[in-house]
Parts: C-alpha cells; sequence; structure tokens
C-alpha cells in the first residue's frame, strides 16, 4: 500500500467507471453490447466489494490488537487478489498442454488431439480480441478502467480451427 488513502480514492474510482458504465448503458441498444455493459459493471462492483473488505480489515487493524495476526492475513489475501483481479467479459480459454486439452468458460475439458491415417494434429481454439468498432462506445471507458483503475479486462471470443 503506497498511502493510507490508495483505497479510499480506488473505491471512488471503481464506484465512478460503474457509474459510468451504468449511464452509458442506457444508451445502448444492441442486445449484445447490452450483455457487454451489465458484465462490466458486475466486475466492477465484485472489485468494489473487495475494496470494501480491504478497508474494513485496515480499519479492524487500526482500532483493535491483532494477536493471532489473522486479520493481517486476511488483508493481505484481500490485497494480492486485488492485484490479479480481471474481468472476463466474453469468453475465458484455458489450455493445458500436457494433456492437450482445452476448456471454454470453464465447461467441460476437450481434447486437442485428433489423429488419422495421415498422423496426429494437436488444434487448439484462440482467442481474438474484439475491435473497436465492435465495442462502440464501451472502449474508451474500458481503456480508462484498464489504465486509471489498473483492472485488467478480457473481451475476446474463442476461434476455433
Amino acid at each position: 500500500m503506497s498511502n493510507d488513502w490508495y483505497y479510499v480514492h480506488q473505491l471512488a474510482v471503481l464506484a465512478g467507471f460503474r457509474l459510468t458504465v451504468l449511464a452509458n448503458r442506457l444508451g445502448c441498444e444492441d442486445e449484445f453490447l447490452l450483455e457487454l455493459h451489465d458484465k462490466l459493471s458486475e466486475g466492477l462492483a465484485c472489485a468494489i466489494a473487495r475494496v470494501q473488505s480491504i478497508t474494513a480489515l485496515e480499519r479492524q487493524l487500526a482500532n483493535e490488537p491483532d494477536e493471532g495476526g489473522l486479520a493481517a492475513f486476511q488483508l493481505h489475501g484481500e490485497e494480492e487478489w486485488l492485484a490479479r483481479f480481471r474481468i472476463t467479459l466474453l469468453n475465458h480459454l484455458e489450455i493445458d498442454v500436457d494433456t492437450h486439452e482445452y476448456r471454454v468458460n470453464g465447461g467441460d475439458w476437450h481434447y486437442a488431439l485428433a489423429a488419422d491415417c495421415d498422423g496426429i494434429e494437436i488444434s487448439y481454439p484462440s482467442l481474438v480480441a474484439l475491435t473497436d468498432a465492435e465495442l462502440g462506445t464501451l472502449a474508451p471507458i474500458m481503456r480508462a478502467i484498464r489504465s486509471e483503475a489498473g483492472i485488467g479486462i478480457s473481451i475476446a471470443r474463442v476461434i476455433y480451427g
């Protein structure tokens, strides 16, 4: 933590971005973009809840003795979680290279191996990021969230083949 007001500032920034996303949603008529706005708003709400948890733990440590170290341990865990936090708006792809398997959005694992008389082929799907044109007015908001709040946002679709 860089200073005493860092998480208060982070809370204000995240809440402001969430309000911006909700306001931007009102002018959106495309069903796909409405869904992306909703997912981004939910992700920001999740980050806000974690920051609130961090500030509550900091307040607890400042006001009460932590003889067992449990509150300090929880605070460290929450800070680490927030540092790695990422919002995935569309698809998430996991690849296990050791077993040659992949799964999309936490679903079932699928084999990437195919064998025939010509040999063995390994074919994993890939992620392709959506363009600014596809994101419309959401694109500059997402860039601002990434740069000002330090929250990673993934917006990609899975391509097979």
